[in-house]
């Protein structure tokens, strides 16, 4: 993986103004997420936000039984935080990667 990245791969980063994008950018740092990796589980509040460059993120609905189902996508036109758009009570969600890649966060 590179040690130089550019923020910028992900849409939203990439429309922010300038002097925004250069008070956030220096706190943003690369994150390698394997296939399968679980970028946030039910239950458990997020600590970060995570910024899709090069990767998908599903986000899964996990039902009593266990099963799961895949009821969205986020890649580098987004953001990991979904969670915003449910009304009152988020569903009992994960996230995870579906292709190996970089997120940055």
């Amino acid at each position: 993986m590179p040690d130089t990245h550019d923020p910028r791969e992900n849409h939203l980063l990439a429309a922010l103004p300038e002097d925004e994008s250069a008070r956030i950018f220096p706190h943003l740092e690369l994150v390698p997420m394997p296939l399968g990796e679980a970028v946030c589980e039910p239950g458990i509040p997020m600590r970060h936000v995570y910024f899709p460059t090069t990767c998908i993120v599903s986000l899964l609905y996990v039902m009593e039984d266990g099963a799961s189902g895949e009821i969205a996508v986020v890649g580098n036109e987004g953001t990991s935080v979904s969670r915003c758009s449910w009304a009152a009570r988020p569903p009992p969600a994960g996230r995870s990667c579906k292709a190996p890649a970089t997120l940055t966060g």
